[in-house]
């Protein structure tokens, strides 16, 4: 049997003074030179690192694909209105002990309740205005409108529910601003295991309905009925460096967040016809473009309105002024401006407003069992008025010939009798 005999294949040589003859040949033909093939080699540019080439191409892509949005103008006038921060949140997840603690860390007061908007002064170029939203789907679709920044507080013993979905799917409608999550109540969890099993699940869970890497802050537990202090700074500080996404429908609309409101319809006519259309004045910071007189307002869950006037005000909650030596805030420009909530000793109801005067603070008030104080003619005056039950009006159509009059006695008879003198003498000088 023969066998058909199977020689090696012949290999050129790759190194040497044959192949580097047949190099030099090569590139006389095409015309190129050593300098053109240096760094042609692609096994010497490989990537080293796979998850740093993968971060770097998806910032190169980012930047290309901002390129082709549309540059938005910024309207922003020269003293910005303050930012809205909604807080929201299923029932008792702990939004109002969240709201007081953000004052207390901004403003250095304490509010006893949380009615409203509320202003603080956050830092020396930024105001915020803090909103506790109700658990209403009504009211969650006001502040997805006007809100700024969100902080969505979700309840980690117990997980997402469905409120916090259908505020999210609120906001995919009216614009998706900036979102903070807020994990509470995990000192429930007392082992630890169970509880980094928890966060991570939720952070997970939390970045699929938001975006990958969207903040999520822990609160730990209460400690004498508020938030440990440095968490909150903590929150403060993500606050600070938040830049709230620019809205075009926002930009290009103007819209008012009511800080509070008054009726001024005249009482008399509210007595005999409550049923009438009323006159209602209503005070907050103007966003978006600017308001013109003529212009038709629309106010949730009441319907369009005709602007009587609109009169600018002078700032309630102003900036601290600018220094270029000051480092911080003063004390005595850390401002609050909550006029729906009982600061300062000032509440305002739905048709009054309310001023709470220590006992201490008393000066001109009768106080009960307390001794008589030394009174000069002024305060002997005011005390006298808040002695008068009757009108002098009443008393003179009662018969009353004698009245007090800032402290001294009027008789009406003397007054009468001067009063015929002087028609008799008036009456004398025309006769003549």
């Amino acid at each position: 049997m023969d066998e058909v005999q199977v020689n090696k294949a012949h290999r050129s040589a790759k190194s040497g003074p044959s192949a580097e003859r047949k190099k030099q040949k090569k590139m006389a033909k095409a015309g190129a030179t050593p300098a053109d093939l240096k760094g042609r080699n692609p096994k010497a540019f490989a990537i080293g690192k796979v998850n740093a080439f993968n971060v770097k191409f998806r910032r190169a892509a980012d930047l290309k694909n901002k390129k082709l949005h549309i540059p938005v103008a910024d309207k922003t006038p020269d003293i910005p209105p303050p930012i809205v921060i909604g807080v929201v949140g299923p029932p008792k997840v702990g939004k109002t002990s969240l709201v007081k603690a953000l004052v207390k860390q901004y403003s250095k007061q304490n509010i006893t309740e949380s009615r409203g908007p509320i202003t603080c002064i956050s830092g020396k170029k930024q105001r915020v205005t803090i909103f506790e939203c109700p658990n209403d789907i009504s009211a969650m679709i006001d502040i997805a409108k006007v809100a700024d920044i969100v902080l969505l507080m979700i309840d980690a013993s117990f997980g997402f529910e469905m409120e916090t979905f259908e505020f999210l799917n609120i906001l995919q409608t009216h614009g998706f601003p900036k979102i903070i999550g807020v994990l509470t109540h995990l000192d429930k969890f007392k082992d630890s295991k169970a509880l980094r099993k928890v966060k991570k699940d939720l952070k997970h869970r939390f970045w699929e309905e938001i975006y990958q890497g969207a903040t999520l802050f822990n609160l730990n537990g209460l400690i004498h009925g508020s938030y440990p202090r440095n968490e909150i700074l903590n929150l403060s500080r993500f606050i600070a460096v938040a830049k709230p996404k620019p809205l075009q429908w926002r930009m290009g609309h103007p819209y008012v967040l009511v800080d509070r409101l008054e009726d001024i319809t005249d009482p008399g006519i509210l007595s005999s016809d409550p049923l009438i259309d009323r006159t209602v004045c209503l005070y907050g910071y103007v966003r978006g473009t600017s308001f013109k007189s003529s212009t038709k307002i629309h106010i949730p869950g009441s319907g369009d309105y005709n602007m009587a006037s609109i009169t600018q005000l002078t700032d309630p909650c102003p900036k601290p002024s600018k220094s270029a030596e000051k480092k911080r805030v003063d004390a005595k420009e850390k401002l609050l401006y909550a006029p729906m909530s009982d600061v300062n000793d000032i509440t305002y109801d739905a048709d009054a407003i309310y001023i709470n005067i220590p006992d201490n603070k008393v000066n001109f008030s009768q106080v009960e069992g307390g001794p008589a104080p030394t009174q000069g003619p002024g305060e002997t005056m005011v005390r006298t008025l808040q002695q008068t039950k009757f009108p002098i009006s009443e008393k003179l159509k009662e018969g009353k010939n004698q009245f007090s009059v800032f402290g001294s006695s009027v008789h009406a008879e003397e007054e009468e009798e001067d009063d015929d003198d002087e028609d008799d003498d008036e009456s004398i000088m025309s006769g003549r």
